[in-house]
């Protein structure tokens, strides 16, 4: 897959596929879920007939967590299913042959939906638009569905709106998986996404206060968006083709005073050194939520009845 990082390197991407028709959707894609999914299977198929590669254009960050980060209230962010990154592999598995990561910033919130068109859409070879039933853009949100269309009318160009994607009489949405993470109700998210809740990522050198306590652990980068989910939890980990279970600290660890987010993991039965390697961690059930201990004495053994709790579960 292709990926364009922003509108300055549109002409790049011409240079090197300029004779390449595209089929596109614009959208933020948060989990990419059965929703998403739908609508790209529609595009492959609108693909295989007409000789279209299928392009999807997505906005990083949200645009509610840009507007949040700008008047210094996170808790107005909405909890991000994965990070952008692990949206890029997503859309890989998904088959899709460009993506495009389109940075909502200042300049991007200011541009009217005519300039939008103008700067984006238009230096793209794009013969079909699909978006969603309730996508809007530009300045104050005044580009629909109806700007849109007439200006494919004016370029030959067809534009779509997909139809509401429902499962049990409800319909399938990123808010929807949002809450049922929040709430470690994963097999309800499973059944959303279309597959379990992973969290996906490098081993990054941590405090080695794992080793200390006698329990090492694997930690993975984790970005400064809001996730949905905190507290311990059991786990699987897939590593290099092969899976283990564990348990997962998703949190800023209050006994030793952590300031910044992370997911720390103890792979069961395993001692290899993994630094650098990229691991996917599959959550299974929560455990608990992060509590501050009286000591890493308390805290070690608490740590020892959720290894335990985790294996019985596990076998």
């Amino acid at each position: 897959m292709y990926l364009i990082r922003g509108i300055q390197n549109i002409d790049l991407f011409l240079s090197k596929h300029e004779d390449v028709d595209l089929i596109a959707t614009i959208g933020n894609f948060d989990g990419l879920h059965l929703g998403h999914q739908h609508i790209i299977q529609n595009m492959q198929k609108d693909g295989e007939i007409n000789d279209w590669q299928k392009l999807v254009i997505f906005t990083e960050p949200h645009a509610r967590e840009f507007f949040a980060e700008s008047l210094g209230t996170d808790e107005e962010k909405p909890p991000r299913i994965f990070p952008w990154s692990q949206k890029v592999k997503r859309l890989k598995e998904l088959g899709v042959e460009y993506a495009f990561f389109l940075n909502f910033n200042n300049q991007l919130r200011k541009m009217t939906p005519e300039d939008f068109i103008n700067n984006v859409l238009s230096r793209l070879s794009i013969k079909k638009l699909v978006i969603g039933d309730d996508f809007r853009f530009g300045a104050n949100r005044e580009g629909d569905f109806s700007f849109l269309q007439q200006w494919g009318e004016k370029n030959n160009i067809l534009v779509e709106k997909t139809k509401t994607f429902s499962l049990h009489g409800e319909r399938v949405s990123s808010t929807r998986i949002r809450g049922a993470l929040t709430n470690a109700n994963f097999e309800h998210a499973k059944e959303l996404l279309g597959q379990p809740y992973t969290f996906y990522g490098k081993v990054v050198y941590g405090q080695q206060l794992g080793t200390q306590l006698g329990v090492p652990t694997a930690n993975l980068w984790l970005p400064k968006n809001k996730l949905p989910i905190a507290g311990v939890y059991i786990v699987k980990v897939d590593l290099e083709g092969k899976t283990y279970g564990g348990i997962a600290n998703m949190g800023v660890r209050p006994t030793v005073d952590g300031q910044n987010p992370v997911l720390e993991v103890h792979i069961f039965d395993f001692s290899k050194s993994i630094y650098g390697k990229k691991i996917n961690v599959e959550f299974l059930k929560k455990l608990r939520d992060e509590k501050k201990f009286n000591g890493l004495d308390e805290l070690k053994e608490q740590i020892f009845k959720d290894i335990s709790t985790a294996k019985q579960y596990l076998s």
